[in-house]
């Protein structure tokens, strides 16, 4: 079973996700935590496999709890559950190693559909003492929430936002156009719509066409 630790500082939500958790296999809720130094004590008593964390807790922000976990010798894995859209939030989440950012509020599917990926990522994880070079290779080039290996990025493109770009559209839970995903990202247009060419061109994302009544059809972006 994976353990998780939900935190957030509204009980009836942390009891809603508690409900979401436990329903999906393999997954068991071992405790709450409604602020900052509560989670830490209770990461610290309970050693949880996951970490469910709201972003905005009354006496700490959810990232820099985040990196006072690592400090405290913290090894497990944190999935960010929060209405924070700043795009400054998705980059320092990218940099700080979370598997999953999941926008508030949303519905089961899309928690079951992350832990269900988290599962899987955890199961191909270095398990034994005698690995092959294959399952090596695999565990450093698997990307966050089981995404396929990055193709190099174009000259101009830069790391961080492009996993910002792939996060805000794995996120999505629907297509998403240059102007929408420059929005959730906060970039201009221009340059969300490179990044998406990218991932398009390398198989990470699909197109589509969204015809309107006059006018050149709108290009729409899906996470593949």
């Amino acid at each position: 079973m994976i353990s998780v630790l939900v935190v957030d500082d509204d009980f009836m939500v942390a009891r809603i996700h508690r409900g979401f958790v436990e329903r999906v296999e393999g997954f068991e809720v071992v405790g709450n935590a409604r602020s900052g130094d509560e989670a830490l004590e209770l990461v610290g008593e309970l050693a949880p496999d996951l970490v469910l964390l709201d972003l905005y807790l009354p006496d700490a922000f959810g990232l820099d709890l985040v990196t006072r976990m690592r400090a405290a010798g913290a090894t497990c894995d944190v999935l960010v559950i929060t209405a924070a859209k700043e795009a400054d939030a998705v980059r320092r989440a990218v940099r700080e190693g979370v598997v999953g950012y999941l926008l508030k509020p949303f519905a089961f599917p899309d928690l079951e559909q992350r832990l269900q990926t988290y599962a899987s990522e955890r199961a191909r994880g270095l398990a034994d003492d005698d690995l092959t070079q294959a399952r090596i290779d695999a565990a450093f080039t698997s990307g966050p929430g089981g995404t396929r290996p990055a193709a190099p990025l174009p000259k101009g493109l830069s790391a961080e936002t492009a996993e910002a770009v792939a996060l805000a559209l794995r996120d999505a839970g629907d297509t998403l156009s240059a102007t929408e995903c420059a929005e959730a990202v906060g970039i201009s247009r221009v340059s969300a719509r490179r990044y998406l060419e990218h991932f398009a061109s390398s198989g990470q994302a699909e197109v589509s066409l969204r015809y309107g009544a006059t006018g050149r059809p709108e290009r729409r972006y899906r996470w593949a």
